[in-house]
This record gives structure tokens, C-alpha cells and sequence, in this order.
């Protein structure tokens, strides 16, 4: 059978890393390790990984005596990882039941494939665990070109993705490289894209992890500050088309189309915020005209037909404000 590295960074999260782990051991994965970095947590994480690591052979730690940002438990991971296949998984997320055995089925099945992902559900504090109706039925994958995935993830840079519990093939990982610390917040999302020059992508719309949302979650800052979230998403598309993607036949086209997406996506932010009266509309014209200057001229409505929720519904919305 196939084997798993699992990395799991963990900073302040002692109360939520015994789950973690708890539903990383429970896959139906028996060659697995586990490799808990503590970033030099104050509270109880030292103490939880170190009986962790004591009842369990698989798990390997290692406790900093001062914080390296969370890049560094990254990277160390990545250069850890000997198994077939690696995933990174922050400790205040976890693993729905069977997923991991899933993900190396159909990398298994499919040699060509860099990385494997699906759907998550967010689980928000006070509120029950999800049930089965939460993770819904089983969902077939699909296996694609990675380039029609980065041709997908330029057309909607600012879709959500669970990058949270991605299993990739080491091998690719380690050709990739490390990830970029001067993308805070779309690290994960370049590293994708990079993951993708270097084969094709299985997905599936099934549910195969829960994401804790909490207040110390490491992208609530930025979703709260719309414009920021918006700018790391353009910071990404340049950082990996500066790079990796830069031998990509068509890398400029790309690289327009996805700072396009980004604008159309601010300039429709900035009239929500202006219909409820908020401030932060005015950074997101300026992104917008920064990024796409037609935008000023015409209102970009062909994104507002490409939305999931369609043009009536948005309106709906800005009215409802």
C-alpha cells in the first residue's frame, strides 16, 4: 500500500490538535507518519504533542523555542516528507473519515496526477459537528489536465478552493519547491498552481475535511479586509507566472485574464461596500482601475453572469445589503 506523510503545523492550538491527530489516525491509511511542529506555542500544544508522540510510533515532533512563522513549519515538512504521497494539515483542521484512503486511490490509479483535492465544510465555533447531512453523499472524481486547472483558476482567481487538505505526490511537491514566504495568505494557492505545471489534477465535490472558523484562523484577517484578500490573490498570479508558469505558452494571456477576474471581482466588492455605506469601496475601485483601467469606462457585467449565483440573485443582494 501506498504510504502518507502528514505534516501538521501547529501555534496555539492545544486544544484542537488532539483531534487533529485523532482524525488523521482514524483513515484507513496503515503506512502513515505524522510530523507535529509546534511554533513555540505558549499554551498547552507542547505538552499535547509531546503525549501524542508518546502513545503513538507514527508521530514524530518537534518543539521550537521560538517562532518561525508559519512558512518555516511548512518548508520543514516538505523536506521531511520521504512517503509517496504528503499533505500539509494545520492543526486546528481535520480529515472526514476514509478521505485520505480516497485520495491515494485515485492518485494511485491515475500515476499522472500531481495533487488530489475536494470540498470541505466550515465548522464555526458554537456550533454542532457536522453530520452526515453537513458532507453530503460521495461525489465521483475527476482527473484533469493541470494546465486546464490553471487556465480555470485564472478565469476565477477568487473562487474558493479547500486548500486545506491537499494531498499531493511528494515527488512533485519536492519539485515544486518550498513555499513563498512573501505570500502570506495564497501561499497554498500558488503552490498549487506550481503542483499543476507538473501533472494533472483529480478533484471531486465530495467533502473530505472539516475547517475549524475561529478568530485566530490564519485567513480571518484577510477575509475581513476584502481588498487585502483581493491583492494576495494578484501577488500569487505574479509570483507564479514571474516563475514556474513563465514557460507556459500563453503566460501573458493567463496572466491578464487573471488580473482581469481580480478587477471585476473588486469592482463589484467596491458596489456592494458603496450600497452599505462602507469605506473600503474606495480601495477596491482603485484595485479595480489599478488592475483593469476599462473598468472605469464600463461597468465589467460579464462577471456578474459568469457568478455561481447569477446576475438576479447578486442584485438581489446589493438591494438586500
Amino acid at each position: 500500500m501506498a504510504s502518507v506523510d502528514i505534516v501538521i503545523p501547529c501555534y496555539q492550538h492545544g486544544h484542537f490538535l488532539r483531534d487533529c491527530v485523532d482524525s488523521v489516525l482514524g483513515q484507513q491509511v496503515n503506512d502513515l507518519r505524522m510530523l507535529i511542529i509546534d511554533n513555540a506555542s505558549t499554551d498547552s500544544s507542547p505538552q499535547v504533542a509531546r503525549e501524542l508522540a508518546a502513545r503513538h510510533n507514527r508521530i514524530e515532533i518537534v518543539l521550537r523555542t521560538r517562532n518561525l512563522g508559519h512558512h518555516a513549519s511548512f518548508n520543514e515538512g516538505v523536506d521531511w516528507a520521504k512517503a509517496d504521497y504528503f499533505m500539509v494539515l494545520c492543526s486546528d483542521d481535520l480529515l472526514a473519515p476514509g478521505s485520505l484512503a480516497r485520495m491515494v486511490s485515485v492518485m494511485e490509479q491515475n500515476p499522472q496526477t500531481s495533487f488530489a483535492y475536494g470540498a470541505d465544510v466550515h465548522w464555526h465555533e458554537g456550533e454542532p459537528f457536522p453530520g452526515k447531512s453537513d458532507v453530503g453523499p460521495p461525489a465521483p472524481w475527476r482527473v484533469r489536465d493541470g494546465t486546464d486547472f490553471i487556465v480555470e483558476r485564472c478565469r476565477n482567481p477568487e473562487a474558493y478552493i479547500a486548500a486545506g487538505m491537499v494531498l499531493a505526490r511528494t515527488s512533485a511537491h519536492k519539485a515544486a519547491g518550498h513555499y513563498r514566504t512573501d505570500l502570506p495568505h495564497t501561499d497554498d494557492f500558488e503552490m498549487l498552481l506550481r503542483l499543476a505545471r507538473l501533472g494533472s489534477v483529480a478533484n471531486t465535490d465530495a467533502v473530505l475535511g472539516v475547517k475549524r472558523m475561529h478568530s485566530q484562523n490564519r485567513t480571518h484577517d484577510f477575509l475581513a479586509e476584502r481588498t487585502r484578500d483581493l491583492v494576495e490573490r494578484v501577488a500569487a498570479l505574479d509570483s507564479f507566472f514571474s516563475r514556474e508558469g513563465r514557460a507556459m505558452a500563453d503566460a501573458d494571456r493567463l496572466l491578464r485574464l487573471g488580473r482581469r477576474s481580480i478587477a471585476e471581482r473588486a469592482y463589484w466588492c467596491g458596489v456592494k461596500d458603496l450600497t452599505r455605506g462602507r469605506a473600503s469601496a474606495i480601495a477596491l475601485f482603485r484595485l479595480a482601475v489599478r488592475l483593469d483601467p476599462r473598468v472605469a469606462l464600463i461597468p465589467p457585467f460579464r462577471y456578474l453572469f459568469r457568478m455561481e449565483r447569477g446576475l438576479l440573485e447578486t442584485v438581489r443582494g446589493m438591494q438586500q445589503g
